[in-house]
């Protein structure tokens, strides 16, 4: 719980002024309220007295008492349930701030509806401790001391056995607050385990009708969701029982109350009237004890949800040095070179491999220099680790040792954001957001003039293709790209690549779903942008990257990381007579059986 409040009170620390005037408010609602018992024991003793025609002033006052009570309970959520609005929003921002900031290792360890179960259902969770979490227990706070207050002064001996439920009160909150935090945490970790099952299953709508298996993943979804009925109601079996006995104990307090205090007034030691308002501040105390139940609830579940946040919050993003140099000016118009020195690297998500033996290197101590201006290509049978290499470009991935250098300097010692703008990046896996197409060519450039934009979509070879889409340019692109071919995603992001006009282009096989006609289109635009550019270009036809200045075909050591066996020319390589020749006549075997 300690932990909770360390993260959340810099949140409401932000709206200090509202939260006082929120607290004012509350405290001047329950003066107000708490001034009603005593005009009841005033009006109960003139009637006692005969001064019945003092009834209608009382009654004034008792209307005027509760109409004060309003307006400032009226203020008091105003201010203290938007507070709680606004820090929700603050945290929101803050949590989507971080997931932007944190490595590709992080998104492999978690699901994406994993992460969405915890941005919405746990966000919320939280936030009704920010709100209500806060509201009721100060509510209760000056409640009880104004209700005691008032209740001492009338009569102690009474006061004492109404005290006696509160021990019991104080047990029973933490033998069940413990059991609601426990399940609490569960219901919310089978929650994320739902949402990736939805989330994942929208996403692959497609491959899932392809291969008939609606019945199974309805199946897999039914066992989640009947999983999740299990342990919300182990949860609400707690959760239900902390009310029923919390009355029960407040009506036991009732009844002793109402015993011994009819016993006092009968003897003369208290008034009628003061019994009436003893009762009364009783009464204002069940509230309070409920809150307690409720707050306890609240609390419970909101630390259970803060403890899922933060494994998130807690995750550290790249690595920058605090005083990183940013990067000249010339560089982002100038060529540069791009550098391997001695590199190591194994994925993060392999972690050991259970027979107490090391995960595999993908990377292990590799070196490569492309010069200024230069065009290279890599080239390999799949899981040579040529993908791999491109990522660590733009520190999609870090090194785990040797260093990745863009002209001359270790990638990790200049701010990320310099980096990553330097670098036109472009996956295998070719997404496109749900966006107008315009707005996805122009991604990265939101300013792009439409001239531009259309520029590079013929020069990726998607004019064509957008004069038969039905709005052109405004056309909206599905989920992921989901309306377009294989062949207009992969162009789409070539275009949107070329638009940023960035001095290193890399492109991650990228032209393995486009015809042989628009692959010579494309490779002639990338040309024509690779004059002026560092360009790495990872490849499987080896067509695509025949005029590329150097060619080098990585194929896996014993231990499985990637090393170059071959490197030169493409007609160098021919004529070496290698296993680069060997692969090439393959293909070109292939693709003229193909056009039989």
């Amino acid at each position: 719980m300690l932990n909770l409040w360390r993260r959340l009170v810099p949140y409401l620390a932000r709206y200090r002024g509202r939260l006082a005037f929120g607290i004012v408010s509350l405290i001047l609602c329950r003066v107000f309220l708490l001034i009603v018992p005593q005009i009841l024991e005033a009006a109960i003793d003139a009637v006692e007295g005969g001064a019945t025609e003092e009834l209608w002033r009382y009654a004034g006052y008792i209307v005027a008492a509760a109409a004060g009570s309003a307006i400032f309970r009226y203020f008091m959520r105003w201010h203290l349930i938007g507070v709680s609005r606004y820090a929700e929003y603050d945290m929101r921002r803050d949590f989507y701030r971080h997931l932007q900031t944190l490595p590709a290792s992080f998104f492999s360890r978690f699901r994406v509806g994993d992460i969405l179960s915890r941005s919405a259902q746990d966000m919320n969770a939280v936030r009704m401790v920010l709100g209500p979490g806060v509201m009721y227990p100060v509510e209760t706070v000056v409640t009880t001391i104004g209700c005691f207050a008032f209740m001492l002064a009338i009569s102690p001996r009474l006061t004492l056995v109404t005290l006696l439920v509160m021990p019991v009160v104080s047990v029973l909150m933490k033998i069940l607050g413990e059991k609601i935090f426990r399940r609490s945490e569960k219901v919310q970790a089978k929650m994320a385990d739902i949402s990736a099952v939805v989330q994942e299953n929208a996403a692959a709508a497609r491959v899932v009708r392809a291969f008939s298996q609606e019945d199974a993943q309805r199946r897999t979804f039914a066992r989640e969701n009947e999983a999740y009925a299990r342990l919300s109601m182990k949860l609400v079996a707690v959760s239900a029982a902390l009310f029923p006995l919390l009355l029960a104990l407040i009506g036991l307090g009732l009844a002793g109350t109402l015993v011994f205090g009819g016993t006092l007034a009968a003897s003369g030691a208290i008034t009628v009237g003061e019994l009436v308002a003893f009762l009364f501040y009783y009464g204002y105390l069940t509230w309070p004890m409920i809150a307690l139940g409720w707050v306890v609830n609240i609390h419970q579940r909101g630390a259970a949800s803060m403890k899922r946040l933060a494994e998130i919050l807690d995750a550290r993003p790249l690595p920058t040095p605090d005083h990183a140099t940013p990067l000249s000016r010339s560089f982002a118009h100038e060529p540069v070179s791009i550098e391997f020195e001695d590199v190591t690297f194994a994925y993060p998500s392999q972690g050991a491999t259970g027979n107490g033996k090391p995960a595999p290197h993908v990377l292990r101590g590799f070196s490569l220099r492309v010069e200024p201006g230069q065009t290279v290509a890599l080239v390999g049978r799949t899981g040579s680790g040529k993908s791999t290499i491109a990522r660590l470009i733009p520190r999609i991935y870090d090194p785990t040792a040797g260093a990745v250098r863009i002209g001359g300097r270790n990638v990790r010692n200049l701010p990320l954001d310099q980096v990553r703008e330097a670098v036109g990046f472009v996956p295998q896996d070719s997404f496109l957001f749900s966006l107008p197409l315009k707005d996805n060519l122009g991604f990265g450039n939101a300013d792009a003039p439409m001239e531009a934009i259309e520029r590079v979509a013929e020069e990726a070879g998607l004019t064509g293709d957008i004069a038969g889409f039905p709005d052109g340019y405004d056309t909206m692109v599905g989920e992921r790209g989901v309306t377009l071919s294989g062949g207009q995603r992969q162009r789409a992001a070539i275009a949107r690549a070329l638009l940023l006009d960035t001095p290193i282009l890399v492109l991650d096989d990228v032209l393995s779903s486009v015809d042989s006609e628009t692959e010579a289109r494309i490779l002639e635009a990338v040309r024509r942008a690779a004059r002026e550019r560092t360009t790495l270009i990872v490849a499987h036809r080896l067509s695509t990257i025949r005029d590329a200045d150097a060619i080098y075909l990585l194929e896996p050591d014993e231990t499985g990381a990637a090393r170059i066996v071959e490197h030169g020319a493409h007609e160098e390589l021919l004529a070496a007579h290698g296993i680069y020749a060997a692969m090439y006549r393959r293909q070109m075997l292939e693709e003229e059986l193909a056009r039989l």
